[in-house]
């Protein structure tokens, strides 16, 4: 590839967050068996209306009730196995971007030890409360109110790798609640290396607690080079919506946060109207953190159709060198009676006007996800992945 040729590439990375789409080998060793977050979703409700997601072979990958598998697609569709130890959103977006872990992040389903809890009470002059693995929602609503009369942090996990700080915005100042974070974040080392540290401000009143929109990610690096900064070295420009760049602590990556999927979609828009080059990635959280979290079977199925109906879109305006791969970092099944991410399958779409609507198989990881955009930007790097372009992608 020549240097113009490079210079007028674009690619879109578009996550689904907690989108699955049927078991792994090794589901059922994660406590997940019978988790398939699409399958179950179309089964239970009755089918799901996703013509354009359909258009794209969504139905091809594997039978979605309500999903059309018969029309002609107009791009190229797969699915990839987790090959990475663990089932949390950081784990997956690195493997979609070239790396795996040998081990899954520490996990506390009984709270915090005193040795984690009590250097970060010292160092940051509040005491706990919680310390347990709680609703997001829930703990706030049990234990606000003695937030405000004591002044401490309301800390808890969930299934997956988090240190999570609940704190209101008006009884303790957002930037403390960060700083607070960061003192976390430094302290969590092995073997207490959590995967991330999670800053969870809410306002209002009893009965009325709110969370914002404040939110903030503090991820551990990984560990080995990533597509991202692999396109950075290149001198390839690097756009993130959403909370893509908390994933990889920032490393090579700054990233708009956003509101909700709507917020993401057009930020999205924005970016295919006005890049020139470069690569742009997304993740679209509300599928994950408002729905699958919450077991909100119609909610997830009135967000997918969402999604469905503005796609059309971003599919519009994607020029002859632009390559748009639409897949997820794991599971989130609501129809189970879990409450966390389930280790599955995630979808893997390809669009663009240079895309042939072929199969793409069962890829045996992630990681051919990044492989195949950087061989789309020239690069040699491959990461732990083996790139299916030229599989699908006209020359």
């Amino acid at each position: 590839m020549t240097t113009s040729q490079r210079s007028t590439r674009r690619a879109i990375l578009l996550i689904l967050d907690g989108v699955g789409i049927g078991e792994a080998p090794d589901t059922a060793a994660y406590g997940d068996a019978g988790s398939n977050t699409l399958g179950n979703l179309a089964s239970q409700l009755g089918g799901l209306h996703l013509p354009t997601l359909a258009s794209l072979g969504l139905g091809r990958i594997a039978p979605l009730a309500g999903v059309d598998a018969a029309g002609a697609p107009r791009g190229a569709w797969g699915s990839a196995l987790p090959r990475s130890a663990g089932k949390d959103s950081t784990t997956g977006h690195w493997e979609l971007t070239g790396v795996h872990l040998p081990r899954p992040f520490p996990t506390y389903p009984h709270g915090f030890p005193p040795e984690v809890l009590g250097p970060f009470i010292e160092a940051t002059g509040r005491g706990v409360l919680a310390n347990s693995v709680a609703s997001g929602t829930a703990v706030i609503e049990q234990f606000a109110e003695q937030q405000r009369e004591s002044g401490s942090w309301i800390v808890y996990t969930s299934a997956d790798s988090v240190f999570q700080i609940a704190a209101h915005e008006e009884w303790i100042p957002l930037g403390e609640l960060y700083r607070a974070c960061e003192i976390a974040r430094a302290q969590l080392v092995p073997p207490h290396d959590v995967s991330r540290v999670i800053a969870r401000p809410f306002v209002g009143t009893p009965g009325l607690w709110t969370r914002t929109a404040n939110r903030r990610d503090f991820s551990l690096p990984a560990p080995d080079s990533t597509l991202v900064d692999e396109l950075a070295a290149a001198g390839i420009p690097r756009y993130g919506i959403g909370k893509v760049d908390d994933l990889f602590a920032g490393r090579n990556l700054e990233s708009q946060h956003t509101l909700h999927n709507a917020d993401g979609v057009s930020r999205l828009a924005e970016w295919l109207d006005s890049s020139n080059h470069g690569f742009c990635f997304a993740n679209l959280v509300d599928f994950d953190q408002l729905y699958g979290h919450r077991n909100d079977g119609p909610g997830f199925a009135d967000a997918l159709t969402a999604f469905d109906a503005v796609l059309p879109r971003l599919l519009a305006a994607l020029r002859e060198d632009d390559l748009l791969i639409i897949t997820a970092d794991h599971g989130n099944d609501p129809t189970t009676p879990s409450t966390d991410h389930s280790r599955e399958r995630v979808p893997v779409l390809v669009a663009g006007p240079r895309v042939r609507p072929v199969a793409l198989g069962v890829r045996d990881t992630f990681s051919d996800v990044g492989a195949t955009l950087a061989e789309w930007f020239g690069l040699s790097w491959r990461g732990r992945g083996q790139s299916f372009l030229a599989e699908c992608v006209s020359a």
